[in-house]
């Protein structure tokens, strides 16, 4: 009897689940699916807009003249960094909103995720500092390669940069490399213009107008060169008097010149300085003491 009741309760029963499955299954293409598609549609909208802005991004290099070939490349690599970074997110929310829509229980991923970017951030963290901060340098096109720059008290020509590193090779040729989250100050010694100051001393009795008429002559000469003259982007400028040391009067002169051509034009200055002052007869202040230094200034 119990058998037989069994059997009749049995497609009841089979009746009664196929009807619950067929209610949840109307209520979530009703409720749940509009939703998640929905979700798809302004993740694949926002993604679109974020690769649009990238390829924008990426095609200053040519709408803005940059000058040089590695910095459009420098520009193309922060643009896949922004787009690859933007698009994890939107699809990383997208995912989490998905999952919540499908029933599963975001709290505990949420917490395990949560916990294992704490202990990575603890590991990564030298590293991620790292990224951000070649990241802004790149960005901000602080140097290229090529620059002679100095950087976490090393000075020499970027043979290399990426988000990570800058690798500088100095004057005696030993190659730096350089974290980026090393780099607080960066001193870029060949950016727009460099200028060269002299100090040159002459004896006291030598008449000062002379020696400052001389000196620009000297300057002049230099600018209608054909082989220095395109190296000076201004007119060599005596100011006159810097200094009187005893029996020595020092002159300043200044030159404003290319980036990197600042050492050729020194070199030059004070060869014709010496030529011109051997033949008006002016006598040095102190031979030993002929002062320049390099120094960058931004346009």
């Amino acid at each position: 009897m119990a058998s037989a009741l069994a059997i009749i309760m049995a497609p009841k029963r089979v009746l009664e689940v196929l009807n619950d499955w067929g209610d949840d299954t109307f209520y979530f293409l009703r409720h749940q699916v509009p939703r998640i598609v929905a979700i798809l549609v302004v993740a694949f909208i926002l993604s679109r807009l974020l690769k649009l802005v990238a390829k924008h991004f990426s095609e200053l290099s040519n709408r803005q003249g940059l000058p040089s070939a590695v910095r459009s490349q420098q520009i193309r690599t922060l643009s896949s960094v922004v787009y690859s970074i933007g698009l994890f997110v939107i699809l990383f929310i997208a995912a989490m909103q998905i999952l919540a829509l499908l029933g599963v229980n975001m709290g505990p991923l949420l917490a395990s995720a949560g916990v294992a970017g704490i202990a990575i951030g603890f590991g990564a963290q030298t590293l991620v500092k790292d990224f951000i901060n070649g990241f802004f340098i790149l960005a901000e096109n602080q140097y290229d390669i090529g620059d002679t720059v100095k950087i976490a008290g090393v000075q020499g020509v970027v043979e290399n940069m990426t988000l990570r590193k800058t690798v500088l090779r100095d004057a005696d040729g030993t190659l730096h490399t350089v974290p980026s989250s090393d780099i607080q100050v960066v001193s870029n010694l060949t950016r727009d213009w460099t200028q060269v100051n002299l100090q040159v001393s002459v004896a006291y009795a030598v008449d000062s107008d002379k020696v400052i008429g001389l000196l620009k002559q000297v300057g002049d000469d230099l600018v209608h060169d054909p082989a220095f003259g395109k190296m000076i982007v201004a007119t060599p400028e005596v100011p006159g008097v810097d200094k009187v040391n005893g029996n020595a009067v020092e002159y300043l002169m200044t030159v404003k010149t290319t980036p990197g051509s600042q050492y050729v034009v020194k070199r030059e200055l004070q060869r014709r300085i010496k030529a011109t002052f051997e033949k008006n007869g002016i006598e040095p202040g102190d031979p030993s003491r002929v002062i320049v230094a390099g120094i960058s200034k931004p346009s």
